[in-house]
């Protein structure tokens, strides 16, 4: 009998695909089982295609690029439909693909096969040795969606390894799992690399010991898969202990049954292997291999991505640390504290940046305990270009500083030297000197190249940055303080009232090569406190500059409040940034005794540490997503925070009850602009009045008042207010000072009048006011009382004016 007649008395026919042409030759009981008549067949691709489930048809491919792949046989079920899309019948088909090289070096692909009608199974049940249909294709579709989804948010090894482990593949989930990875170099042969276990689920510590560190040339399945590419499938341990008698002396005691080795493959490199070990017996059929090859796939992308992320994350953190300077030597009588946490994305590096220069103090000696200047900026965007143009724009500063330049001089030639940096004349408008393309430029670190950064930090063209420098005279508590379009210092006061102090200020570093930087002279009293900070610290979780100072004032005023058991203190001084980025540079903090409202004595350093991680927290802990801006843009930003207190004087803080608040201001005649700051600084600083009334009055006279000044004299106005007393029986005393003899004398203004009114004002509005003489010129002033009664608990005495002077 022939071969064919044996093979139609049992039902299986015979067919041959040429994947070139695409003709599929079908003998009879071929024809017959895909519903053709039976008798020979030569038809076309399309034509087997209409006939045969989608979903079915789809997989074909994939199975034949893994049977050509393996050079093992192509397994597939297909569904037999009707014209009425209904299934007629089921079939295994087993093929066998040849492949056929061509002169021209391409390569020709047939099948040859069998096919055989089968039982469809029940759903949900598996079948040793042979494909599932059905509920399973629909279970294995859905497994590979999660297990890609899972796989694609992991951020690093560890979080993979994690998430193989947890895999439960359908139908024969693996009980043990190995990676292995290849270390030692892939250029110098498989004798000099070795194969090391990156991770592995299911075994003890201790059982991993013969198979870490091995040679590449060692007779084990891991090593073979990296050698040649292609996975080793043992479906028993027969089948192991014949393929590799070396290494089944150290596996046999596993208890295992079937063995999957698949090679992790990433751009055409084999970069690893993956192990899946069974307790049960698996035939690892192409169904099987599929799902197996495909989980190999996205697993080795997910293990490059969290390498390639760990690099990167690794060389962002030295960077900070590298480029972030630490504080200097203790300074007598006050404490600095600083933080630094970069972006929520990207390498985590930017263009913010605090500093602490020790100044020449003229006398050649030791500088430690002397005059010393802070600085903090922030470059345009939080890229490595950012990162690079801080780190030489804070070498320029701490240079200029060094060579004993007043604040003005020194952002002056800041903003000479960042804007020479970033134009040179014939480049092309390539900056730092090096034209864009020049060989020897790194691709991407100029921006508006063809290699810069892509997405919104990719910022095209020179870039500026703000600064703000203050020189500290630590004996005096005088703050000399230049600033170049960065948010102004924030001042708490001794009683624990934050105020926005407004200085004079220039344009950005680097937009105008010559620039003017305005000096304004604060005092930082004793107990009080002085905050620096960049714009990320206000605008972040879309806040503006006035809601995010809203959102931080709290915090500042109410240093003491303890920090939730779920927010603690990143170890050495780092601060956390969102979702629990531990990068960022140390603060170092120095040491120093202050004392709290009540005299109980502290530690200085402490109580500035957990102020700083307080402050850092209400941008970036738990609660800081429930008090979102209101800005529809919520990119985050870099944040570079600096404290520096001013210890209490021991006998005054025994002595003295409640601390008073105070303010005081220089509104020069070129400059009325300035009583709008004035009158801004002044509600600040009542923010807590309990007559909401009084405050409205205190800010009509002390324009009134100001307003004549200007108007009325030739020279400035010194504004100078104090609050003092306890909360709800306070005294608010305000002094605006002239350098003018001239008395002012009351008029009885008719009802069209435009002036006149100020005294009858301070009549009305005030409790107490009047206009005392001085030794040049005359100072008049007003009080308010905030029980209305006249004050008679806190003595009427002068106050001790601090002045601000704008030069």
């Amino acid at each position: 009998m022939r071969t064919e007649d044996v093979l139609t008395a049992i039902g299986t026919g015979l067919w041959r695909w040429d994947l070139i042409s695409g003709s599929v030759t079908l003998d009879a009981e071929a024809a017959r089982l895909f519903g053709w008549p039976a008798e020979p067949l030569q038809t076309t691709k399309a034509a087997v295609r209409a006939r045969l489930h989608p979903v079915d048809w789809n997989e074909i491919e994939g199975v034949v690029r893994l049977a050509v792949a393996e050079s093992t046989l192509a397994e597939v079920r297909l569904r037999v439909m009707d014209g009425d899309s209904r299934v007629v019948r089921t079939l295994r088909s087993r093929a066998k693909p040849v492949v056929t090289s061509r002169p021209d070096g391409d390569e020709e692909f047939e099948l040859f096969g069998t096919v055989q009608e089968v039982s469809e199974p029940r759903p949900g049940t598996a079948v040793e040795g042979s494909s599932i249909t059905g509920d399973w294709r629909r279970s294995r579709e859905a497994f590979l969606l999660d297990a890609g989804r899972a796989l694609a948010e992991a951020r690093s090894t560890a979080e993979v390894l994690r998430v193989a482990a947890s895999l439960s593949m359908p139908g024969f989930s693996p009980d043990g799992l190995a990676v292995f990875g290849v270390s030692g170099g892939l250029t110098g042969g498989p004798s000099g690399q070795r194969l090391r276990i990156i991770g592995h689920h299911g075994h003890d510590a201790g059982d991993v010991g013969p198979f870490e560190e091995m040679s590449l040339d060692t007779d084990y399945p891991a090593a073979e898969v990296v050698r040649t590419g292609r996975a080793v499938y043992l479906p028993t341990p027969e089948a192991y202990e014949r393929q590799y008698p070396a290494t089944w002396q150290y596996v046999q005691r596993f208890d295992r049954s079937s063995w999957a080795f698949v090679p992790l493959v990433v751009a055409g490199r084999t970069l690893g292997t993956w192990m899946a070990a069974f307790k049960h017996r698996v035939a690892f059929s192409p169904d099987e291999r599929s799902v197996l090859t495909t989980v190999a796939r996205m697993l080795a992308q997910a293990l490059a991505r969290a390498g390639v992320a760990e690099s990167e994350r690794e060389l962002s953190i030295g960077l900070q640390r590298s480029m972030m300077p630490r504080l200097g030597p203790e300074i007598p009588g006050m404490t600095v504290a600083a933080r630094y946490v970069p972006t929520g994305g990207g390498l985590q590096v930017g263009g913010d940046w605090y500093d602490m220069i020790p100044l020449p103090d003229g006398r050649g000696g030791d500088r430690s305990g002397g005059r010393f200047a802070l600085v903090i900026g922030d470059v345009q965007g939080h890229d490595v270009h950012a990162a690079g143009l801080m780190g030489q724009l804070r070498i320029a500063l701490r240079a200029y500083a060094a060579e004993g330049h007043r604040p003005d001089a020194v952002l002056s030639r800041a903003s000479r030297f960042l804007a020479g940096l970033q134009h040179h004349p014939g480049q092309d408008g390539a900056p730092g000197g090096s034209p864009a393309g020049e060989p020897g430029a790194p691709a991407g670190l100029f921006p508006g190249t063809a290699g810069s950064d892509s997405g919104p930090d990719a910022l095209a063209g020179p870039r500026f940055a703000t600064c703000l420098y203050l020189e500290v005279d630590p004996e005096t508590g005088t703050l000399d303080i230049a600033r170049a379009g960065h948010p102004d210092p924030v001042i708490r006061t001794a009683d624990g009232t934050a105020v926005i102090r407004q200085t004079a200020g220039g344009l950005p570093l680097g937009i105008e090569a010559d620039s003017d930087y305005p000096t304004t002279r604060l005092q930082l009293g004793p107990g009080e406190l002085l905050m620096l900070c960049t714009d990320g610290l206000i605008e972040t979780g879309g806040h503006d500059l006035a809601t995010g100072w809203e959102r931080l004032r709290p915090v500042l005023e109410q240093p003491e409040r303890p920090l939730r058991d779920d927010v603690r203190r990143a170890p050495d001084g780092v601060g956390s940034g969102e979702g629990g980025s531990d990068g960022g540079a140390s603060g170092e903090v120095r040491t120093g005794e202050g004392r709290t409202e009540a005299g109980a004595p502290i530690d200085g350093a402490a109580e500035l540490e957990k102020l700083a991680d307080a402050l850092v927290q209400a941008v970036h802990g738990p609660t800081s997503y429930y008090t979102t801006g209101p800005l529809a843009d919520r990119r985050e930003d870099d944040i570079a925070l600096l404290l520096l207190s001013r210890d209490r004087d021991g006998a005054a803080s025994r002595t003295a009850r409640t601390p008073a608040r105070r303010t005081a201001l220089t509104i020069a005649q070129a400059e009325p602009e300035r009583i709008a700051g004035a009158r801004r600084q002044l509600r600040d600083l009542l923010h807590d009045w309990a007559d909401p009334e009084q405050v409205d009055a205190a800010e009509l006279m002390v324009s009134e008042i100001l307003t004549n000044v200007l108007v009325h004299t030739d020279g400035d106005a010194l504004l100078v207010a104090e609050a003092r007393g306890e909360h709800g029986a306070r005294r608010l005393r305000i002094e605006v000072a002239d350098t003018s003899d001239d008395l002012p004398h009351r008029r009885r203004p008719g009802e069209l009048a435009s002036s006149g009114r100020g005294l009858v004002l301070l009549e009305i509005l005030a409790d107490a006011w009047g206009v005392d003489p001085r030794g040049e010129g005359k100072c008049t002033w007003f009080e308010l009382y905030e029980d209305g009664g006249g004050g008679a608990a806190v003595p009427s005495g002068p106050s001790d004016p601090v002045e601000e002077s704008a030069a």
